[in-house]
């Protein structure tokens, strides 16, 4: 997490100290500003290469794993693998990926461009790739499982530098903070520093309306890749939160392409649910004058082959040349 200006040793130097951008063009309405956290700037477009970074570095100190010996498995729905694989290529790591068919054939891609072994599965929940991530680590010499949804390295980097971040460019005018809950670490580690900074901050978690288990919904699918996994995480601290807001898949998509088209941020549709809950808090009278932070997690390059954009897909693939 080096300085921006100057030369990194390697690309994990890159990690983090990511811009923050006040929201102009879909605020009506708002009595609050909104400013985003893009995540999207890191080296591997998403937030998880913190985490990503961490639980490698953090397993390393402890003696776990060895560069060349020790083959890495996770199981994931994208971005942390991706993370995991940019770090494993620079280290010389062999990293196995579990991950479900539901997630972008770019995610796909990039982890094998970067010499991931993938695994893709067809489930209905996210507990099966949990338990093929742990049938490769039984049958796998010298193998660890990094296990991003209990390892507490995961809300740890967030605690050491996110919530760090977001105070010092928010020059400690932050007074909520809005972030998807997938694994839960972002929230938790950012919240909690920022909580301790000053406990009158509003942490505020965001989940699928149609898979709500934090609002004592029942889990289901949806269409917002990289959050709303469907069971509550231990790492998540749900003491901090002031609300978990559900947010639709039809929402979230079509704020998305909002801020695309409006404040020229291309980002995926977790940050489109983020989005539109910051938007949600940001109307309410008591929040007036006030400063919301939303975590942007995602950029929108890795959503090209989903429904977000698929009718511009369409349009592009059938044009005629002139």
């Amino acid at each position: 997490m080096e300085n921006r200006c100057e030369i990194a040793a390697d690309v994990t130097g890159l990690i983090g100290n990511t811009p923050m951008v006040y929201l102009n063009n879909i605020v009506d309405g708002c009595v609050a500003r909104i400013a985003a956290k893009l995540e999207m700037m890191e080296p591997c477009a998403s937030v998880k290469d913190r985490i990503g970074y961490n639980m490698i570095k953090e397993a390393e100190e402890k003696g776990l794993i060895t560069p060349g010996k020790t083959v890495l498995i996770e199981a994931t729905s994208g971005n942390t693998g991706i993370a995991l694989a940019m770090i494993a290529a620079v280290k010389g790591y062999k990293l196995i990926i579990v991950m479900p068919s539901s997630c972008s054939i770019e995610r796909r891609v990039v982890l094998r461009a970067f010499g991931a072994e993938l695994h893709i599965m067809e489930i209905k929940d996210m507990e099966e790739v949990f338990q093929k991530a742990r049938e490769i680590l039984e049958r796998t010499p010298n193998s660890y499982y990094l296990n991003q949804f209990e390892n507490p390295s995961n809300p740890k980097i967030h605690y050491e530098t996110t919530g760090p971040e977001i105070w010092k460019a928010s020059e400690e005018k932050v007074a909520a903070l809005v972030a998807g809950i997938g694994t839960g670490g972002t929230v938790t580690g950012a919240g909690q520093f920022l909580k301790q900074k000053n406990p009158e901050i509003k942490i505020y978690g965001v989940e699928p309306a149609e898979s709500a288990v934090l609002n004592g919904g029942q889990p289901g699918p949806h269409k917002i890749q990289g959050i709303g996994a469907g069971i509550v995480h231990t790492l998540l601290d749900k003491s901090i939160l002031e609300e978990v807001i559900p947010i639709s898949s039809e929402v979230a998509i079509e704020t998305a392409r909002l801020l695309a088209l409006k404040e020229g941020l291309l980002v995926g549709i977790s940050s489109g649910a983020a989005a539109a809950a910051a938007v949600k808090i940001a109307k309410r009278p008591e929040n007036a004058g006030k400063l919301i932070v939303v975590v942007f997690p995602s950029c929108g390059e890795r959503y090209l082959s989903t429904v977000l954009f698929d009718s511009l897909k369409n349009e592009v693939e059938n044009m005629t040349f002139e």
